[in-house]
Parts: structure tokens; C-alpha cells; sequence
């Protein structure tokens, strides 16, 4: 195992989930990640007698329930970590698990060089500045975004509350993405125009001059311009209907630690001053849609506004 991992591992078991001598903890991977689940389970070892890995293989789809003898070992577990190559962070197993006390994190898609990066930060200044952006949207209605590639689109949040993905998970049922650090919410709505210019799958890191608009109209992704996340929505929808256009998530990058876009969702959603919305499931993180999809975009350069208040965003 390389130090780089597991130095990264530590600081997941150490000092993200805090992992206590006499706690349960389930490291929950598949064939394509195992080197990292590993790490982490040899990390989880070196603090508690009681440490578990579970490996299984790689789902096709992000949002994909794992077996379901995982979804018993997280729900009976005090903690766990799932570095999957696609993700259970809007799954029914993690919210139940966290229901049930469980508190982790889950590291979907995640590659040892953002393991070994994303896990090089300091997630106190992390949490500070989810704190800082959740204290100027917290109480407003509407949140709107603009940006110089032709974002313009409105939220209203309604009932919904912002949460923060700080990376520290201490207390029973907190849930958390490693690499950690942004703020988010599950809008009621949306109206307008965004166009992603950052990084998002199935392409990765997009090339300067590609570009992928989405046209919203109530809440509803009603026009993509790229053919191969129309076809994604499209499979989606053939079980779902139109819950798969859901305008699931606005989130606010607050990892201070990434200053560039590398092509990993998981990382480049977090980087500061980053904006990203995403389109699908959001029944995990407080809205009301099940679907079997979750596809965010992150958006460069981003204005935002509170309520027609410019808003300060962290940067590295």
C-alpha cells in the first residue's frame, strides 16, 4: 500500500469520521476501487478490532442500490465509508443506514489521485467556509446564478433546506461525500438557462469552447444540448417519466484546497468558488424526487445572488 493512501485513508478514518476504539466501522467498495477500500479498511484497523470490508461488483448506474446484505452492514454499523466506483450517496442503503445511526461517507467514482488529493486539505478551513456560505443563503427565497458562458437561472428554494458537506462526520446519522466541502440544496424550482463549462460525465473535464446548455422551465430540464446526457435522461425516464428532468441540486463549492478542475465530478463539484446543479435524484438530500439517475455539471466563474444580493464565494 503507498503512503500517499494511506496517509489519505488516516485522515478519512482520523479525522473526518473520528473513528472511536470501540466503534463498528464497514468499508463498503467493488472490484474497480479495491485498492482504495483497502486503505481505508487497514486504516479503520489500526483504531477498532471491529472493522468489516464488503466488496461487490461495480453497479452500472449512479444511484444503483447496492446488495442487500451491504445495506444491512451500514444500517448496523457506527460508521461507514463506500468508495464505489458509482455512487450510493443518493441510494436508499445510505439513507437508511443514516437513519438508523450510522454516520459516513461515501466516495463515489473516486481515483487514488483524488484520493490522495482531495484528502490533502484542511477540512477545519473547509468547515469554516461552509459556514460562511451557508450563512448568506440560509434565509433566502430566491437564489440566482449567472455566469460568463450564459448561465442565467433562478431557484426558488421554498421550504428546502441548505445543507453543508463539510467532510466532518461525528455525530450518529451525519453523511458526507470525502472529498468533502460544499453547500447545497434541492430547490422547489428553477427557471432559466444554465451551461456547464467545468466537468461532467459521461465527459469529464470539458475542453474550452464545449460547452453543454440546459434550458429549465418549472423545475423541469426541458432542452440539453449534448446528445450523450440527453440519452442518459432519456434511459432514465423510460422507468421514471419525467422525475428524471428534475432539477434536483444546487450546490456551492467550499474546498478551498482545489484550485483546478481535474475531470472527477466528486472532486471538481467541491473545488471553491464552483457552482453546480444537477439534474435527477434528489430524495437524499431533501427534495421529494426518486430517480435513477444524478448528474451534476459544474459551472466556472459563477455569480451568485441572495435575494438579488451578490454573495461572497470562497476561493483557493
Amino acid at each position: 500500500m503507498s503512503s500517499d493512501l494511506s496517509d489519505a485513508a488516516e485522515t478519512a478514518v482520523e479525522q473526518c469520521l473520528r473513528v472511536a476504539p470501540e466503534e463498528s466501522v464497514v468499508v463498503v467498495t467493488d472490484d474497480k476501487r479495491e485498492r482504495i477500500g483497502e486503505a481505508l479498511y487497514e486504516a479503520a484497523s489500526a483504531v477498532t478490532d471491529d472493522a468489516t470490508i464488503l466488496r461487490y461488483p461495480p453497479a452500472d448506474q449512479h444511484g444503483t442500490e447496492p446488495p442487500a446484505p451491504v445495506a444491512a452492514a451500514m444500517a448496523e454499523s457506527d460508521a461507514f465509508l463506500a468508495p464505489t466506483t458509482k455512487s450510493l450517496s443518493h441510494t436508499r442503503a445510505r439513507g437508511s443506514a443514516c437513519d438508523a445511526g450510522a454516520r459516513g461517507a461515501t466516495l463515489p467514482g473516486i481515483t487514488e489521485p483524488v484520493f490522495t488529493t482531495g484528502l490533502d486539505a484542511d477540512y477545519a478551513a473547509i468547515d469554516a467556509a461552509c459556514d460562511d456560505v451557508l450563512a448568506q443563503v440560509v434565509d433566502a427565497d430566491e437564489v440566482r446564478v449567472t455566469s460568463p458562458a450564459g448561465t442565467d437561472i433562478a431557484f426558488g428554494i421554498g421550504d428546502r433546506e441548505w445543507l453543508a458537506d463539510t467532510g466532518m462526520v461525528h455525530e450518529p446519522g451525519d453523511f458526507s461525500n470525502l472529498p468533502a466541502g460544499e453547500v447545497f440544496v434541492a430547490p422547489e424550482t428553477a427557471t432559466g438557462t444554465y451551461v456547464v463549462d467545468g466537468t461532467m460525465m459521461p465527459h469529464g473535464l470539458l475542453g474550452e469552447g464545449r460547452e453543454l446548455t440546459f434550458e429549465v422551465e418549472d423545475g423541469l430540464v426541458t432542452s440539453v444540448s449534448d446528445d450523450a446526457v440527453r440519452e442518459e435522461l432519456e434511459t432514465a425516464a423510460e422507468s421514471v417519466g419525467d422525475a428524471a428532468y428534475n432539477l434536483a441540486e444546487l450546490g456551492i463549492g467550499t474546498n478551498v484546497g482545489v484550485d483546478e478542475l481535474v475531470g472527477s465530478v466528486l472532486l471538481d463539484e467541491k473545488a471553491g468558488g464552483t457552482v453546480h446543479v444537477a439534474i435527477g435524484d434528489n430524495a437524499g438530500i431533501g427534495g421529494e424526487t426518486d430517480a435513477p439517475v444524478h448528474l451534476d455539471g459544474i459551472l466556472r466563474n459563477p455569480t451568485v445572488y441572495a435575494d438579488g444580493e451578490e454573495i461572497e464565494l470562497p476561493s483557493a
